[in-house]
């Protein structure tokens, strides 16, 4: 491990001091590091490679952010992040920061992240031999009684060295003198102080002064000095000194006590009488200044008090040297030692400081993630700097601790930024002294958004009405959703699910903003009901979807007049009802079918005469269109009448149509056939019925022998056919099948109604058939709106289907 040299011992350079302490006490704080330096490195000296001694991964620190991070103002070491050295920052001068305290060490933390992780480390600063010893003055002056006895001792003045260690004061020399010795002594702080020794006694009458230079020495190499000069004047001897009653008084005082606070009263005697035994009390010579400076001493009562500011955590025991002198003309001193214990008191705020936060923090991240890290620092000592670390309760956070003095902020419990977007954690640092103090920390914490959340309908289903024939274009529904989410996370966008192909050329939506559009014009008698399915997608990754089934019902408008089934009006054939003379009143003798494309109200038909051959002869019934005699027939009446009959439905405005109904009054059957082959076309293509009847006959029997699996697609087909009939709404027209002309009067309603009567009528009016009473069965397509059923009067409608024939005799039978 690299590092600045420092002088040591005769060394002009050495090797830095480095201690990796590695301990797994933490997930986040790794390890401790120590490094020592010497005082005023130069700026750029390294101090030690962090990187290799914590085994970090040099080529991975510009991702990591490395940082260091120290408490004060100045940043006194940094770290290059290309060789992983930790640098000198700024000038660094022991005495400044340590003063007279030893060992002197900077602390810093080394923060990376990705992942987050803390590490701790010292600098300990080495003192130079930067400072030379000095001397309060530059001379001395004592008076020293002939009387005195050798042995006496006096105390000089002290220099003061602010190096600390070996660099320190560490010895006197006196120069040559035949009566003085000296002797150096070394107080409890370690500090050395000279006592001038009389080992010859005076005789003022051979020498009145003497001269004598007082030489101060440090350790360093070369030793660094100071000189002072000491005048000693010889008087005539005060024969008594004063004498303390006890050599070292002891007192205790508690830090910040007020100014004026009495410490000790040291007390002394002297048995001379007059100015020689009044006693005048003094701090001795080599008192420090920073001690007179705190502390006052009363000159006649011998009274200790404070002056100034005690600091419990600057200073914790004052030795103090104090002397009695009296008035004498060689006044006699006595000395004495009072040792002052500073008591410690509560009166240090905690310190909390926030070396990282990781902020925001995913809404799903795993409850024990790392948010903050902390420390706390109390300058007081024992309880009153015992720091303990607590959060309001109530939020999904922790905190906890694994070294003294730091702490981790971590989640607990699962975030939900939907709920809270972010906290204001407060932390409260709280010291156990009496009263205990306290220190608030706020740390803002944000959550950021995941895409937790599915777009949520303000309802499952939605049901829209569509009055056909609309406008194409028209919007006809909003689908209103939301999410919670945030940002691209709640943008949500629509889109129609295709189940049915033809719905993209039906209906459209617009993907911001969810308006249902149709593009074209809907129609209520070719289909009612559209089912389809929104789905709502946020713009999350991965996206989140929320179906919503749409209905929409094509309400019906009254646009189909109602139309004519029987008799058909867009034939050249004359459709004839036979009627006996005689019929009593109230005999059906036919039918009007007729049927409305249009739903409800808009599809219900009225019928009405509107013009007869003979107006009283017959009537019809108003909502089923059956046409009864009104009353008995006669003899003298027409033998051909003619009916227009008036349709309309009920919708609004009314549409209506006609239907014209001829009806002959004949004896014989075979007369009014005999009549209606008179109608037939004189050329009609298909006279060669027999013909075709007998090839018809030939295909039949060759049919009879195709195989099973020919019957089973015949028989398909056939399901098929009734199938398509059944489905169509639309109206069947009436034509002859196949070289036949006929007359069905089905629909005539010929007593029983379970028969019909059928005339098969050829162009050859000899080859004509007539069927009677066959079993009528009715259309197995029913009435798809409903027909008079629960007693709808006049509500009448029968869809025969889609097939534009009626079944030939064949079929029937």
């Amino acid at each position: 491990m690299n590092g600045v040299a420092v002088r040591s011992r005769g060394v002009t350079t050495g090797q830095v001091l480095s201690l990796l302490l590695l301990f797994g006490v933490s997930d986040w704080v790794s390890a401790a590091i120590r490094y020592a330096i010497p005082e005023e490195a130069r700026r750029g000296s390294a101090v030690g490679n962090v990187v290799a001694d914590l085994a970090l991964d040099l080529g991975r620190l510009p991702g990591r952010r490395l940082r260091v991070v120290s408490g004060g103002n100045k940043k006194y070491f940094g770290v290059d992040l290309t060789s992983g050295a930790l640098l000198v920052n700024e000038r660094i001068d022991r005495e400044e920061l340590c003063g007279a305290l030893s060992p002197c060490s900077l602390s810093f933390e080394i923060v990376v992240e990705n992942p987050l992780e803390l590490y701790s480390g010292t600098v300990e600063i080495q003192d130079i031999n930067d400072n030379d010893p000095v001397f309060p003055s530059s001379q001395a002056r004592l008076e020293i009684s002939e009387s005195v006895a050798a042995g006496a001792r006096f105390p000089l003045e002290s220099a003061q060295d602010p190096d600390v260690g070996i660099n320190s004061l560490q010895t006197y020399q006196l120069s040559a003198n035949p009566n003085f010795a000296l002797d150096v002594q070394t107080r409890v702080d370690g500090s050395k102080y000279a006592e001038l020794v009389l080992e010859k006694e005076l005789d003022r009458e051979e020498q009145r002064e003497l001269n004598l230079v007082l030489t101060a020495l440090d350790g360093g190499s070369p030793p660094r000095s100071a000189h002072v000069q000491i005048h000693i004047d010889v008087v005539d001897a005060n024969d008594n000194a004063p004498v303390f009653n006890q050599s070292t008084y002891k007192a205790s005082v508690r830090e910040n006590t007020p100014s004026g606070t009495l410490v000790a009263r040291i007390s002394a005697y002297d048995l001379d009488d007059g100015p020689n035994g009044d006693i005048v009390y003094s701090f001795s010579s080599h008192t420090p200044a920073k001690v007179r400076e705190l502390f006052a001493l009363d000159s006649a009562t011998g009274e200790l008090r404070v002056k100034g500011q005690l600091d419990y955590e600057e200073t914790k025991l004052y030795e103090i040297y104090l002397q009695a002198k009296d008035k004498g003309a060689v006044p006699g001193v006595a000395h004495c030692k009072v040792l002052v214990e500073v008591v410690d008191v509560n009166d240090n705020a905690p310190e909390v400081t926030v070396t990282s936060v990781y902020s925001p923090v995913p809404e799903d991240a795993a409850p024990g993630t790392v948010v903050a890290l902390l420390s706390v620092t109390d300058l007081d000592s024992h309880d009153n700097g015992l720091v303990n670390c607590f959060i309001s309760p109530g939020i999904p956070f922790m905190l906890s601790s694994s070294l003294k003095n730091y702490y981790t902020l971590k989640t607990e419990g699962a975030l939900d930024r939907e709920k809270a977007a972010e906290y204001n954690i407060t932390i409260t640092a709280k010291d156990s002294g009496s009263p205990p103090l306290s220190a608030v920390k706020h740390i803002l914490v944000q959550v950021s958004d995941v895409n937790d959340n599915a777009p949520r309908s303000s309802q499952d289903s939605y049901d829209v009405y569509v009055l056909e024939n609309n406008m194409p274009g028209i919007p006809i529904l909003n689908v209103s959703a939301t999410d919670p989410d945030l940002g691209r996370n709640a943008h949500l966008s629509y889109t129609l699910l295709q189940g049915d192909t033809t719905f993209g050329h039906l209906f459209s939506i617009n993907r911001e903003n969810g308006t249902l559009y149709v593009l074209t014009s809907l129609d209520h008698e070719d289909q009612v009901e559209f089912n389809m399915m929104v789905q709502v997608q946020d713009g999350g990754f991965p996206p989140l979807a929320t179906n919503v089934s749409v209905s929409v019902f094509v309400t019906d408008l009254n646009d189909n007049a109602p139309t004519v089934l029987y008799p058909h009006p867009n034939t050249t054939a004359t459709y004839t009802d036979v009627v006996a003379p005689g019929t009593p009143a109230g005999h059906m003798v036919t039918k009007v079918v007729a049927v409305d494309a249009d739903a409800g109200y808009n599809a219900w038909i009225s019928y009405t005469l509107l013009q007869a051959t003979d107006p009283s002869l017959f009537s019809v019934g108003l909502h089923n269109g059956e046409i009864f005699t009104a009353r008995q027939l006669r003899e003298d009446d027409a033998p051909e009448h003619t009916l227009v009959i008036l349709l309309k439905d009920h919708g609004e405005p009314v549409l209506s149509t006609s239907a014209t109904i001829s009806i002959s009054v004949a004896e014989m059957v075979k007369e009014v056939l005999t009549d209606l082959t008179d109608v037939a076309p004189a050329n009609d293509p298909r006279r060669h019925v027999t013909f075709y009847l007998i090839l018809a006959v030939i295909l039949v029997s060759a049919a009879f022998f195709i195989t099973m699996l020919s019957v089973g697609i015949f028989k398909c087909y056939k399901w098929r056919q009734s199938r398509e009939l059944y489905n169509s709404s639309r109206s069947t027209t009436y034509r002859t099948p196949g070289p036949f002309h006929h007359i069905d009067a089905v629909r005539g309603g010929f007593t029983p109604p379970s028969f019909y009567h059928q005339v098969y009528l050829t162009t050859d009016s000899r080859q004509s058939d007539l069927l009677c009473k066959k079993p009528f069965t009715s259309s197995p397509l029913g009435s798809r709106q409903g027909t008079i059923r629960n007693g709808e009067p006049g509500l009448y409608h029968q869809i025969v289907g889609t097939a534009s024939r009626l079944p030939t005799p064949a079929e029937v039978m």
